[in-house]
């Protein structure tokens, strides 16, 4: 196989990171590629650490320098071996998101580009500041051509612009040997700057795309941010060899940024003379070397600020040293989800709350990351469920805390809660004036990620992930940005989103949910390793979308059922869901198509409706017998007093967590086909399937005027809860996976044990 890519590793005692590095070059999308790793005489551990991942992907290839000759050198020796149409550089203690070599060789061919990078996200090693990215401006906005005097001025030392030479493009192979293009080996910083210089000033055409895909790691023994009196006198040695091999008609026309970069090396020179100097307390020659070389006062006052000095001297003392990565006792998981996780807000959030605690019993610590302001809504201030009991960490984008609560920073979110709950209260009065403005937020989980979405995610993740778990096929893309590419990784699938939009459209309904098509979901779904489908028929479908290396589980959602069957104290009937569409068209159907007949036959019957489905309706369009509750935290006491709980849904996807909270609270249920999807061997003498209104209604009716019927079915309900949806019977399997993948959690329910 000729690879499309030639990825250049450059080691030189690189152990402590190598592992991250070549695991994200291997996992990448990409998968025609080889990896040359080019070491650089370690004396630690790197080469054995290579070798052993060498014996599983033939795709590595290990070669060694006998002697050390600096990162240059190494990458050179690289360059020389390479076979790709496309060679790439990274870092020994970098990372690489696992489509960065597909998007931008795909970015770099559409564009007919020679050369083609990306933004990079840069973290510290040890998490004492935020990450960021590289780019800023107009440049991080949309792609962009850069030209060799952009470059050269994008180059300056201590300049505001975006200092290009730390990006890590790929070229094309066929310049670089055509021009006979290499790396200058007595630079050991800003031989990348050289480099593509060289190129640039040759004619070769620079594409920049603003995606974050590079993921640049600095620590205590990088060497590409110190600006040592050596490095600078090299630095000056290459420009002064540039000029002389453009010539003089040649390097005319960039003189000027040039001579404005030479400059700028010049004063950084002075400005770290003056900073030794004020150190060894030698004042008289710090001051001689600004009074030589004004330019370099912005600079020391710069790196001398009080804060930065009082930051250097306390980390030289140990006092402000950044604190040791903590200790774990449990291996960690971190939970990408934009759903609001509060008491009762909907199934798919009672899912991920049950599931989780299941993971925390079994030996892990959970940490909640919610990447998106759009998790919020239009709720301003929201207490997170679990918090505490389930997840040791929240994080909630677009938020402050008070105590407990998680408070809005955005103040539209609550002139929205404003409107909307005005337009409720106006439309109890038939009134819908303010619907146009109280309209509910998107859909949360859907919402397309966002730079700083991902920022968010390596920020409050901080590496510390043993699994990742993704909630929604949607929450895939932010896998990545927790940086730790040994994790395992999971997805929580809930639905089948691309079956829905048929669904809808053959009742003419719309999904609140962003539609996918097979091709999209499937390409999500295969963002994690694992992927867990909460019913089997969902599950078969999903293993043939995906490749033959992903997992698919089934762990539907567990209950703990109450202690005896509960036929009902003569409450009536009992419909509970949020205000999702499938909820909001079932009801719908149900007033118009059923609810006439129930009553035509039992002119007494009432239906109870509890959550925000009942958000959907008016006050109006509620009919004689039905009483909306709206929101309630706890359904115990409704379902206890219900004699019939019912789900006559049409539409949607994956397991209905309603009919197995019925279930587990041991009732008689009359539900459809919809409802009872991938579950339905299960139910045969528990509930009662009816899809036509008329025998909908006609159960309905039977079990209404049956009580000894009743009971038969809320115990037969209670018996499916109990041997199908416990918490040991729903989550084994994914348990027995994430502990298999993860040693760790393994021997945690070793010794818990």
């Amino acid at each position: 196989m000729t690879p499309v890519v030639s990825v250049v590793v450059a080691n030189f005692n690189g152990a402590p990171h190598l592992a991250d590095a070549l695991r994200s070059i291997l996992a990448q999308s990409l998968t025609q590629i080889e990896v040359l790793f080019v070491d650089d005489a370690s004396t630690d551990g790197s080469v054995a650490l290579a070798e052993e991942i060498a014996r599983s992907d033939p795709r590595l290839l290990i070669l060694r320098l006998p002697e050390n000759a600096g990162p240059a050198a190494a990458r050179n020796r690289g360059l020389a071996m390479a076979r790709g149409a496309w060679v790439a550089i990274v870092d020994s203690d970098d990372m690489i998101h696992p489509d960065r070599l597909r998007r931008l060789v795909a970015a770099g061919e559409a564009a007919e580009a020679d050369i083609v990078a990306d933004d990079m996200l840069i973290f510290q090693d040890d998490h004492a500041t935020p990450p960021r990215r590289l780019l800023h401006g107009s440049l991080a906005a949309v792609p962009s051509w850069i030209g060799a005097n952009q470059y050269i001025r994008a180059n300056r030392l201590f300049a505001r612009d975006v200092p290009l030479g730390y990006l890590k493009p790929l070229i094309r192979t066929e310049i670089l040997a055509c021009w006979r293009i290499r790396y200058a080996e007595d630079l050991r910083i800003a031989e990348d700057y050289d480099l593509i210089l060289r190129l640039l000033a040759r004619g070769a055409r620079f594409r920049l795309v603003p995606d974050l895909l590079y993921f640049y790691r600095r620590h205590s023994a990088s060497i590409s941010h110190r600006l040592a009196p050596a490095a600078m006198d090299a630095m000056i040695t290459a420009d002064a060899r540039f000029r002389a091999w453009m010539g003089g008609t040649g390097a005319a026309p960039l003189r000027a940024e040039l001579d404005q970069r030479l400059a700028s090396i010049h004063a950084a020179s002075a400005a770290e003379a003056a900073i030794a100097a004020l150190k060894t307390r030698q004042p008289i020659v710090a001051l001689a070397a600004l009074v030589r070389q004004p330019r370099a006062i912005p600079i020391v006052l710069r790196l001398a600020a009080p804060s930065r000095l009082l930051r250097k001297l306390r980390a030289r003392r140990g006092v402000d040293a950044p604190a040791p990565a903590q200790h774990h006792s449990r291996p960690v998981i971190c939970v990408l989800s934009r759903q609001r996780l509060t008491a009762g807000a909907n199934g798919s959030s009672a899912y991920l709350i049950s599931l989780c605690s299941a993971l925390r019993d079994a030996g892990f610590s959970l940490r909640l990351i919610c990447p998106s302001p759009a998790t919020l809504g239009r709720v301003p201030v929201l207490r997170i469920a679990g918090e505490g009991d389930v997840f040791d960490h929240v994080a909630l984008r677009g938020t402050f805390r008070i105590g407990g609560w998680f408070v809005a920073r955005d103040p539209r979110v609550i002139l929205h809660a404003t409107l909307g709950i005005a337009d409720r209260l106006a439309r109890r009065f038939g009134v819908t004036r303010l619907s146009s403005l109280a309209r509910p937020a998107p859909y949360a989980v859907a919402a397309p990620w966002t730079i700083d979405d991902f920022l968010f995610v390596a920020a409050a993740a901080r590496g510390s992930a043993d699994v990742v778990i993704a909630d929604y096929a949607f929450l895939t893309p932010g896998i990545p940005y927790v940086l730790r590419p040994g994790a395992t990784s999971a997805v929580v699938m809930h639905d089948l989103m691309s079956s829905r939009p048929g669904a809808f459209a053959a009742l003419g309904a719309r999904d609140s949910v962003a539609s996918l098509d097979t091709a999209q979901e499937g390409a999500l779904l295969a963002g994690a390793q694992i992927v867990i489908a909460i019913q089997s028929d969902e599950a078969a479908t999903v293993r043939r979308m995906l490749p033959s290396d992903r997992t698919v589980v089934v762990a539907p959602m567990a209950v703990v059922p109450v202690a005896a069957p509960q036929p009902g104290d003569g409450d009536g009937l009992l419909f509970v869901g949020s205000a999702t569409a499938p909820n909001v068209d079932g009801l719908r159907w149900f007033l118009s198509d059923i609810w006439p007949r129930i009553r035509a036959g039992r002119d007494q019957a009432r239906l109870k409706v509890a959550g925000t489905v009942c958000n959907a309706f008016s006050q109006t369009e509620w009919p004689a017998g039905v009483t909306p509750l709206g929101r309630v935290d706890d359904l115990s006491a409704l379902y206890r007093r219900a004699d019939v709980v019912v789900s006559p849904l049409r539409l949607g996807s994956g397991l209905k967590i309603k009919l197995v909270e019925a279930l587990g609270q041991g009732k008689a249920v009359v539900a459809t086909t919809v409802t009872a999807q991938g579950v339905g061997d299960l139910l045969h003498g528990a509930v009662a399937i009816a899809d036509a209104p008329g025998v909908f209604a006609d159960e309905v009716l039977r079990l209404l005027a049956d009580a000894p019927l009743r009971g038969q079915r809320a115990a037969a309900a209670l018996a499916v809860a109990r041997e199908s949806f416990s918490a040991d019977a729903a989550y084994a399997a994914v348990i027995d996976r994430l502990t298999t993948r993860c040693p760790e959690a393994t021997e945690a329910i070793r010794c818990a044990a």
